[in-house]
């Protein structure tokens, strides 16, 4: 099992895993947005058996984290957060999620200085909340009412990662112990908010065109 960063030719594949074991779900511009705008923060997992059981067909994606830095935080700290967390069924039981986001939040404080990252889940995911709470160190900030379409609250939830900016134990790795994946609800589509559309710049400074998005919270 490998886990790399995201590539734009992946999503495709990392939309397949979302649709199937998410309700939250998104257009492939979107991921496209999280791809050239922040390419370090955004990983898959993947199966490199599959190629060799599979010959002439290329190693299988079975778990990714999307993941963005807030370009406007409100409270003037610059933060990560996560997007999406998924991994596929036939995938789970190995700590791919617990993998994939590490990797995600070392890339936020490395490359970009943050000093927390957030998430939204909902309050009744179980499982989620003991990854997030219990195996993450992830902390409830606030409840948001009727964050999801079907009317569900979402759990606001953040963890300090200023710890990540000191040395790392060579003996942290062994440390880590290996839980059940789950899946993660996601941000609530921005095409589910509003259909009021406004222009949304991605690819900074990689002279990408701006693509059409939709209001929301992400």
């Amino acid at each position: 099992m490998d886990i790399r960063v995201l590539q734009p030719s992946d999503i495709p594949h990392v939309q397949l895993a979302n649709i199937t074991n998410l309700p939250e779900n998104y257009f492939l511009k979107y991921y496209l947005y999280h791809a050239l705008s922040w390419p370090q923060l955004s990983y898959v997992a993947v199966d490199l058996s599959y190629a060799d059981n599979h010959p002439g067909e290329p190693p299988k994606i079975v778990g990714y984290v999307l993941a963005k830095m807030e370009e406007e935080p409100t409270d003037g700290v610059q933060h990560g957060h996560i997007t999406s967390l998924s991994v596929m069924r036939t995938h789970r039981r190995l700590g791919l999620a617990e993998k994939l986001m590490r990797q995600s939040q070392k890339a936020m404080v490395e490359a970009f200085g943050a000093k927390y990252v957030s998430l939204h889940v909902r309050v009744s995911n179980k499982a989620a909340l003991h990854l997030y709470r219990d195996t993450l160190q992830f902390e409830v900030d606030k409840v948001e009412e009727k964050y999801y379409a079907d009317g569900e609250n979402a759990y606001s939830m953040r963890k300090d990662l200023t710890f990540l900016e000191e040395p790392e134990s060579e003996d942290e790795d062994e440390d880590e112990a290996v839980g059940e994946d789950v899946d993660i609800d996601g941000d609530v589509p921005k095409e589910k908010k509003t259909k009021k559309k406004r222009n949304v710049k991605v690819g900074r400074g990689l002279g990408v065109a701006d693509l059409q998005e939709v209001d929301g919270r992400a």
